[in-house]
């Protein structure tokens, strides 16, 4: 009886063991996936993002409303807003677009659409995390220093971003096999639509109020601004909340894998056609 025991336990702790090597692997092929090379993907996440900044930098100025901005680091600012954006999009569309259950690679045996989602959501999380950091070190050495106010406060938020980005690239991913061209429609429209929405380019204490309820919506909103509140010693959020965004991923996250699950229970090869 007690051999039996121990036997099983340590059965489910070699299937745990054997769960994060594969995921491991599958995220490092997921890193070196489009470029063939982990380091030449981040660099081109950084300069995505720099591209962004600059663009920006030059829209703000051209328009003369850096004083509309946050008093503080005009950088920073930048990029609390463009940077989550971009982690929060570059979530969906990765999420979106991983192995479902009749990809090739769910033939070898380890491999299911869980492990998908994690290594393809780590993956992400990896690139996007180094590239800040990156930037961060870019924009502190030469153009002036950077001080956080409370910087685990901002990387919360950060990783919030992430979050929300996984939840509606599982939920984008578990539908498109049944419609995949409104599903290719739906997520354009919401990517373009957090170009605007996502308010990285307001600061939402000094919106209008009749302009909010367009904005409030939106999860990626609130975790900008509340990340802004975090990283600037001056600003304080009030007309958005740090607990929303929480608690809408994880309700999403919920819809998101009992869709995964529906799915993968109707699986057939033949989807692979509509593709």
């Amino acid at each position: 009886m007690f051999e039996h025991s121990g036997s099983r336990s340590r059965s489910n702790l070699a299937l745990v063991f054997s769960f994060f090597e594969v995921t491991f692997h599958a995220t490092a092929r997921k890193v070196r996936k489009n470029h063939g090379n982990a380091v030449l993907s981040i660099l081109l996440s950084i300069a995505q993002s720099l591209i962004f900044i600059a663009a920006f930098y030059f829209m703000f100025s051209v328009l003369g409303t850096r004083g509309a901005a946050i008093r503080g680091n005009f950088m920073m600012y930048l990029m609390s807003g463009i940077f989550l954006y971009l982690t929060h999009i570059q979530t969906v569309r990765g999420l979106m677009m991983a192995e479902g259950p009749t990809s090739p690679m769910m033939q070898h045996g380890p491999m299911n659409t869980l492990v998908s989602i994690v290594s393809t959501a780590m993956s992400v999380l990896y690139i996007q995390t180094i590239s800040m950091l990156c930037i961060v070190l870019l924009i502190h050495v030469m153009i002036e220093p950077v001080e956080i106010h409370n910087w685990e406060g901002a990387f919360r938020m950060f990783l919030l971003a992430w979050g929300s980005g996984v939840v509606f690239g599982i939920i984008f991913m578990a539908v498109r096999p049944w419609a995949p061209d409104v599903v290719q429609i739906v997520s354009m429209i919401y990517i373009r639509a957090n170009m605007i929405f996502s308010g990285k380019m307001f600061v939402a204490n000094m919106m209008p109020s009749i302009m909010l309820p367009m904005f409030e919506w939106n999860p990626l909103f609130h975790i900008i601004d509340q990340t802004r509140g975090h990283i600037f010693v001056n600003y304080f959020p009030h007309v958005t909340s740090g607990s929303y965004p929480l608690y809408f991923t994880l309700a999403a996250l919920l819809i998101g894998m009992m869709l995964e699950h529906n799915t993968r229970k109707h699986a057939s090869a033949s989807w692979d056609a509509k593709r």
